[in-house]
């Protein structure tokens, strides 16, 4: 397995709300802190995960910088800057650049459905702007639109366009792309189940949600299967999978987020239209999470109300 420029656990990090909505900037710089303590290599803020469609530009530019102040010299971080409108994701591209972040997360356009020539035109467009290399983000099941194995052949081309997320959960789709591009591209699997399937076809790594809870048992898993010991991977993807199955029981990030309120985090509720857990699906994930819970937890960085509470 080889080594992908962004390392091979990349966490796409949810965005902590205040009881207001508004973004809960400390709490997401302490998770960002306490993710690294746990296996991630590189973070991506304001993906789907981050809850980006419903962040507004300034509140992504504050997060970019947060991130970059607090783990940027420990984890590489990616900023989620594509969106359905081309101009507006090269304006933010540049700026996203200025605030010191390691890698761009562009998105496939939602909502346009535009044809594979429109794909390359976007995507040229920001890793023209962009200082630092772009990873194409395919997850059609959001978008409506599939960033096709030819098409990436195409971008790969562009001397910043550098890897894919790849969450089309087509395996044969994902091990045609690792076949057929060079090996300096990076094919990263943007499915927590998919993560060692995708290894064992050419991947490098994963851009994961369940590293929330369970980072160093996945980095253990890809570092198992790097040194080739299958069986040890297998276990430990067995283990994983049905805890990937409670974080993705309904639409993510919405479990996640209540997930970390288990290990410490205020991480706040969704924004609309996004909603709670039903009190059912709560004991069910709360579950799921516990044998990480019991053994994550007294890890997990204190609050600064919490410091001050120790301090006294």
């Amino acid at each position: 397995m080889r080594q992908g420029r962004f390392g091979p656990l990349v966490t796409a990090m949810v965005t902590p709300m205040k009881a207001d909505g508004a973004v809960n900037f400390d709490e997401a710089r302490r998770l960002a802190e306490f993710l690294c303590d746990n296996g991630t290599t590189g973070i991506v803020v304001s993906g789907t995960t981050g809850e980006g469609p419903t962040l507004t530009d300034i509140e992504k530019m504050e997060l970019f910088r947060r991130i970059v102040g607090s783990v940027g010299e420990r984890a590489s971080v990616i900023a989620n800057t594509g969106g359905n409108d081309t101009r507006s994701s090269v304006e933010l591209t540049r700026l996203a650049c200025s605030t010191g972040v390691h890698g761009i997360l562009a998105v496939g356009p939602f909502y346009n459905k535009p044809p594979q020539a429109g794909l390359v035109a976007h995507f040229h467009a920001i890793a023209d702007a962009s200082s630092v290399p772009v990873m194409i983000y395919n997850i059609p099941g959001r978008t409506a639109v599939n960033v096709l194995p030819e098409t990436l052949a195409t971008l790969s081309k562009h001397p910043r366009i550098r890897g894919v997320k790849e969450s089309s959960g087509d395996l044969m789709q994902i091990a045609e792309i690792a076949a057929r591009l060079t090996e300096d591209f990076d094919v990263y699997a943007g499915d927590d189940h998919l993560a060692l399937p995708t290894a064992s076809v050419g991947g490098c790594g994963v851009v994961s949600v369940a590293s929330h809870v369970a980072g160093r048992d996945i980095r253990a898993m890809l570092a198992a299967y790097a040194c080739g010991d299958n069986d040890s991977a297998t276990a430990l993807h067995g283990r994983l999978l049905p805890l990937i199955r409670a974080l993705f029981a309904v639409s993510s990030p919405i479990p996640v987020k209540a997930a970390m309120r288990h290990f410490g985090f205020d991480a706040g509720s969704c924004r609309p239209p996004l909603c709670e857990l039903t009190a059912e699906q709560e004991r069910a994930l709360a579950a799921a999470i516990a044998p990480w819970v019991a053994t994550t937890q007294a890890s997990a960085p204190a609050t600064a109300a919490q410091a001050t509470v120790a301090a006294t």
